[in-house]
Order: structure tokens, then C-alpha cells, then sequence
């Protein structure tokens, strides 16, 4: 079981995110902004972090950037998971660290294999 932390300020996909991965088997934390997320990574350790990028305050791409050059927290895969589907997005997502990037709606299956992709453990 892998701990995985979601930073999404919608309660709507917080909640969806929560129970695809927690019927998977995995332990969930929350943060409902980037600031929060980055600061819950650092204390909590997560397997993985899966990013919204539109929050208020720190976004996606800012807590990703923060979170891949950290020392304390480089080691932990961060995939931004978002409604922003422009190549020019996907190309700043990675250049922030970002190890994958998803578009929502997000589907059960591809999020759950791109976990494997990135060898977490369920």
C-alpha cells in the first residue's frame, strides 16, 4: 500500500481522486492548496504526489517546482493531474519536475497505471 498525497482545491476531485485510490488499496493524505501540499510532503513523506495545477495561492506547477528541488522531497514523484490539456502546459509540467501529467477527467485505469508506471507500491 502506497501513501499518496492529492493536492486539489475542488472537493468534488479530491473525492474521486480519494476513492479510486483508496478502493486500490492505498493510503490517501489531503491538501486543499499548493503551499499546504508542499509543507504536508515535506513532514508526511509520500510514495507519491498527484498535483492539481489551478489552486489558489502556490499552484501546481509552483508546489511541483518546490517540491522536485528540494532536497527533503526530490525523491517523491509528483503526477499533476488537471483540466489544463495544452502541449504547452505538458511541456512546463515536466520542465517543474513533474514525472507524468493526466488530464481530467481523469480515468480510473490510467491513473492507477501510471502508478505502476512509476513503480509505486500498491
Amino acid at each position: 500500500m502506497a501513501c499518496i498525497l492529492i493536492v486539489d482545491d475542488s472537493p468534488t476531485e479530491m473525492q474521486k481522486l480519494v476513492l479510486i485510490l483508496e478502493k486500490h488499496g492505498h493510503q490517501v493524505l489531503k491538501a486543499d492548496n499548493g503551499a499546504d501540499g508542499v509543507a504536508l510532503a515535506k513532514q508526511e513523506q509520500p510514495d507519491v504526489v498527484v498535483m492539481d495545477i489551478v489552486m489558489p495561492g502556490l499552484n501546481g506547477f509552483q508546489a511541483t517546482r518546490q517540491l522536485t528541488k528540494i532536497p527533503a522531497t526530490a525523491h517523491i514523484p509528483v503526477i499533476i493531474v488537471t483540466s489544463k490539456d495544452q502541449e504547452t502546459d505538458r511541456v512546463w509540467g515536466e520542465r517543474q519536475g513533474a514525472k507524468a501529467y493526466l488530464t481530467k477527467p481523469i480515468a480510473e485505469q490510467t491513473l492507477i497505471e501510471t502508478l505502476a508506471a512509476l513503480q509505486v507500491k500498491s
